[in-house]
């Protein structure tokens, strides 16, 4: 067994490379890393380009046997524990990390000239939008991202198999981000919209309302039925941006009953996203 130990092998510069998002994008990869993600990836049979191994970890017994067996079938590069230590994002490293293709990722861009909806794609399969669930998420900049990751993997427990990202959005790939999906990162279609006011007048065409979060209405979130609707979540800061609220068919807030005003964005979309829940398991 090869192990490699210099930080200067073009490999291990490509690896520190990957925590750009200009080189992620620029390659279509992105960094996994720990135990439970990477087992989470096999299971979701993502496209795994290599998978990098401590050489100390074997020794240790840091990565259970049963999860050896399913790496082994991947193409394994093996590093010294000094050198693992120089690619590691986590505090406590477990010795493992995995190059995935972003291949569920696609860019949502209107044609200006023939005032149509184009679609570009990097090995999709499902290249559209799902129109056919009750409800679609839609971020307007959300800029956190610890936010934007539980907003993914919120978004995947309700069975919600995509999201609209606008452009000034957070990097998905981001490696807090993958790491804060806890594997939803593989089960939820990532739509970037280069223009996200003409992504939903888009969207409208096909029956659906789109509802924002704002301060500046007395609608409940509880007054709305959630059947066929946008969800918009805005900016930690500023919220959803005025272009975007004056082409939304409704305006809701969440009824708080202490002194604070709003709601960290992750648990406001939580609390959105569960009050369609209640609503699907009642009617």
């Amino acid at each position: 067994m090869q192990v490699i130990s210099s930080k200067d092998n073009e490999f291990i510069k490509h690896i520190k490379k990957l925590k750009d998002k200009k080189y992620r994008d620029l390659n279509n990869e992105y960094i996994i890393e720990g135990i439970k993600i990477i087992q989470e990836a096999i299971n979701e049979k993502a496209n795994i380009k290599q998978v990098v191994i401590c050489d100390d970890c074997e020794k240790t017994s840091n990565i259970p046997k049963e999860l050896m067996y399913e790496i082994a079938r991947q193409e394994c590069v093996y590093v010294t524990s000094k050198l693992f230590e120089t690619l590691t994002d986590v505090a406590n490293p477990q010795g493992i990390l995995a190059i995935v293709e972003k291949n569920h990722i696609q860019s949502y861009t209107s044609s200006k000239e023939e005032g149509k909806v184009e679609i570009q794609e990097s090995n999709l399969q499902q290249p559209n939008i799902d129109y056919t669930q009750d409800i679609i998420v839609a971020l307007d900049d959300i800029q956190d991202p610890g936010n934007l990751g539980t907003i993914l993997r919120t978004v995947d427990s309700i069975g919600i198999n995509q999201i609209l990202v606008s452009k000034g959005t957070a990097d998905c790939y981001n490696p807090k981000v993958v790491r804060s999906t806890m594997g939803a990162i593989f089960r939820v279609k990532i739509i970037e919209c280069e223009d996200l006011e003409k992504t939903l007048k888009e969207i409208k065409k096909h029956t659906f309302e789109i509802v924002v979060s704002s301060l500046q209405t007395n609608n409940s979130i509880y007054d709305i039925n959630y059947k066929k609707k946008v969800i918009v979540i805005g900016n930690e800061a500023n919220g959803v941006e005025e272009r975007i609220q004056k082409i939304a068919d409704k305006k809701v807030k969440i009824p708080m009953l202490g002194k604070t005003e709003s709601l960290n964005a992750s648990v406001a979309t939580g609390i959105i996203l569960y009050e369609y829940v209640r609503q699907k398991l009642i009617y």
